[in-house]
């Protein structure tokens, strides 16, 4: 058997064969690409920007192109941030904001900006301050949904020149100083007494109104009872006056002497009534009644 001396098997053309070797695997290392799918490199040749390689195996010009910048493409969240700001009303507020974003063209966030949190943070307060000086501090309670649609649409339109994508941005807190505060609670107190003044004043007008009601309800029927009896004191005296034109002067006589008989027996029938006094005309009217009565027998 032949042993082989290392060193004699490193000269010469073995040397250059290695080396060429070597050279062709740092090509290909070089030359091949994996990029995760939650990144995007971007790719310069010469400095300038070459192309933008997706998430997968990517093939680029070995030692001619490099990769400058690997970007991340998941969604990020800004940290919360307070803005002081003035309502239309002239009313200090502290407006505590969230924002979410994701770069979706890295070949614009690289070569337009160069700190993107603090870009967006700015423009967001910005925004804040602009959208909240148009409204009046009820509005901004009661519209928060409108104002955060309104600062998303905002930010989106202005920081899309840097390849970004605001994905959502949330009003979490609107805060108000002491003072502020202790002149709302005083409104709110004064506002409450309002309504209870106007319930109660409305409770004693409908208290009236009822009440006036209720008398010309009482107004009504008793017209209509005294209606009835004038229309019941009509027929009666038409009968009468139909039975003396039929029978003559007795008739009219037999219903004097039935009232008077009639209303001794109703002074009779009273209670406690131990004595009943007579007038001289009732033993007549008795006397009368019985005549017409044994007339008409």
């Amino acid at each position: 058997m032949y042993s082989i001396d290392p060193f004699q098997f490193l000269t010469g053309g073995n040397i250059v064969t290695l080396a060429l070797a070597a050279f062709v695997i740092l090509l290909v290392l070089k030359g091949v690409r994996i990029v995760p799918q939650s990144e995007k490199y971007v790719v310069e040749r010469f400095g300038r920007l070459r192309t933008v390689l997706g998430p997968g195996i990517n093939f680029i010009v070995p030692l001619i192109d490099i990769v400058a910048h690997k970007i991340s493409i998941l969604e990020r969240q800004l940290p919360n941030a307070m803005q002081d700001a003035i309502t239309s009303d002239n009313v200090l507020v502290k407006v505590e904001t969230s924002v979410f974003y994701r770069i979706i063209e890295p070949e614009k966030t690289v070569y337009r900006i160069r700190d993107v949190d603090a870009a967006i943070a700015t423009t967001v307060a910005g925004i804040v301050r602009a959208e909240i000086g148009k409204m009046e501090l009820d509005e901004v309670q009661s519209n928060r949904d409108q104002l955060i649609s309104t600062i998303k649409l905002a930010v989106e339109d202005a920081v899309d020149n840097w390849g970004i994508e605001v994905t959502r941005a949330e009003v979490l807190d609107v805060n108000l100083d002491e003072a502020t505060r202790a002149a709302m609670l005083q409104q709110l107190n004064a506002e409450r007494a309002r309504r209870a003044a106007v319930t109660e004043a409305e409770g004693e007008k409908r208290s009236v109104e009822l009440n006036a009601d209720a008398q010309l309800y009482a107004a009504e029927q008793s017209a209509k009872a005294r209606r009835v009896l004038a229309e019941a004191e009509a027929y009666a005296t038409a009968v009468v006056a139909e039975a003396i034109t039929e029978h003559g002067i007795e008739s009219a006589q037999y219903q004097v002497a039935l009232k008077q008989v009639e209303a001794l027996t109703a002074l009779g029938a009273g209670e406690g009534k131990q004595t009943v006094v007579v007038p001289a005309a009732a033993l007549e009217a008795f006397g009368n009644a019985f005549k017409l009565f044994g007339g008409k027998s």
